[in-house]
């Protein structure tokens, strides 16, 4: 079961590279690429199995015993040999009893009964129990009505898992289920990836702290609340590494800090191309700068690369659309980097609670909830209006081409939930 502490090999600093003469990307052809080009970056370890709770599993497990270990009785009453005829039973009562955690000890007589409760090992010479409500004991005698099937009311050894079998697959993020599962078939310990820690920071001179006094211009800094809770929320480790100015230099140190502190660095502001646009400067600067230009709606500017060797997102700095951005491509992509594969988020058809009329181009996700069995939306597209994202519960994707949505008319809803949130 133990696997040795060793690191995955490096991303290369081209791996987000675009195809030569791309400009604009479809959302599609976007996760396609970071599917292609990003690896398992989380090491081995291994864990107890009571600290690995939400962790995610590197090697498929199979089953040390099987569950029930041994036949059992599914209820409490009495136990004998063989199906029960139509009509009139009437059987000695053999004495002792059998009961979880404490087996009877001898051999039940053919045509005898033993009292046995929920769990309890079949004693040798019991394979059909009835129920205790079905009984009438007196005088050392149960007396019941069949017919009875034999194997009635009792559990056969191995028949939810055997032993051997696979319990769950490499890549699953364990849950609480899953931990009830594996000390059941006898797993004491697992070999899980150790968590992703992803670093978190705001860029730009207009952002101040929560608490803080704002100046003319100045904003409270949302983001970085929230890209570290959705990043907890997600299971990964998030690494507040704060807020920062629009100095080059002040950022280089920060992603220099960060990038020894986590796995990924997750920035917000900075990411297109403007005077005060510094994080793409300095990934520039390094070599491994890639600009997507994502064919989507909020959201566009995507800023990928590498600084020594963290791969880096650069999120735009509206709130709306680094949530967006988050769930839609750092969710999915982190998660493959975790060592849980490539996610992609389940959504359902409902009907729609709106008219909305797309241009073609670009993906579209609203803000929305479900209400009555269909998909409301917020009262507002504008970008600046965090209050959707409160309000929402999840997201309604629109596709690339033009539509005319109705009420009534079927939409693909993405619950928060999907995105493991």
């Amino acid at each position: 079961m133990s696997k040795p502490d060793i690191a995955p090999p490096p991303l290369r600093n081209d791996c987000f590279a675009l195809p030569a003469g791309v400009n604009w990307t479809p959302v599609d052809d976007a996760l396609a690429l970071l599917r292609d080009r990003l690896t398992v970056v989380a090491p081995i370890e291994t864990v107890p199995l009571a600290q690995a709770a939400g962790r995610i599993l590197a090697v498929e497990i199979a089953a040390k015993r099987s569950n029930p270990p041994q036949p059992n009785t599914a209820v409490d009453g009495y136990g004998f040999s063989g199906a029960a005829p139509e009509g009139a039973q009437v059987m000695p009562l053999h004495p002792g009893r059998a009961a979880a955690g404490i087996p009877f000890d001898g051999l039940v007589p053919e045509g005898h009964a033993l009292r046995v409760l929920t769990g309890a090992a079949l004693p040798a010479g019991v394979d059909t129990v009835i129920l205790e409500e079905d009984v009438t004991v007196q005088d050392n005698h149960i007396a019941f009505r069949g017919p009875l099937k034999q194997g009635a009311n009792t559990r056969r050894a191995g028949e939810d898992v055997a032993e051997g079998d696979r319990v769950l697959p490499a890549r699953r993020r364990l849950t609480p289920a899953d931990l009830a599962l594996l000390s059941a078939t006898g797993i004491a310990e697992v070999s899980v990836r150790k968590p992703l820690r992803v670093a978190v920071l705001s860029t730009g001179d207009e952002l101040v702290e929560p608490g803080d006094e704002a100046g003319p211009g100045q904003i409270f800094d949302a983001n970085r609340p929230m890209l570290l809770s959705l990043l907890d929320r997600m299971g990964f480790r998030p690494v507040d590494m704060g807020g920062v100015p629009d100095d080059r230099e002040a950022l280089r140190d920060r992603l220099n800090r960060a990038a020894e502190r986590a796995d990924v660095i997750l920035t917000s502001g900075g990411a297109s191309a403007g005077d005060e646009d510094h994080v793409s400067a300095l990934l520039r600067e390094a070599g491994a700068m890639q600009e997507w230009r994502i064919a989507l709606k909020p959201g566009r500017p995507l800023a990928l690369g590498m600084w020594n060797g963290a791969p880096v997102f650069g999120l735009p700095g509206n709130p709306v659309a680094a949530m967006v951005c988050t769930l839609i491509f750092a969710r999915p992509a982190l998660g493959l980097m975790a060592g849980e594969g490539w996610q992609d988020p389940q959504g359902f058809d409902l009907p729609a609670a709106f008219e909305k009329r797309k241009k073609p181009g670009r993906r579209e996700y609203l803000r929305a909830r479900v209400r009555d069995g269909r998909a409301e939306v917020f009262a507002s597209e504008g970008s600046g209006r965090i209050s959707g994202l409160s309000w929402a519960e999840g997201l309604v994707e629109i596709e690339d081409g033009a539509r005319h949505i109705r009420p009534g008319d079927m939409v693909r809803f993405i619950p928060y939930g999907s995105f493991g949130l």
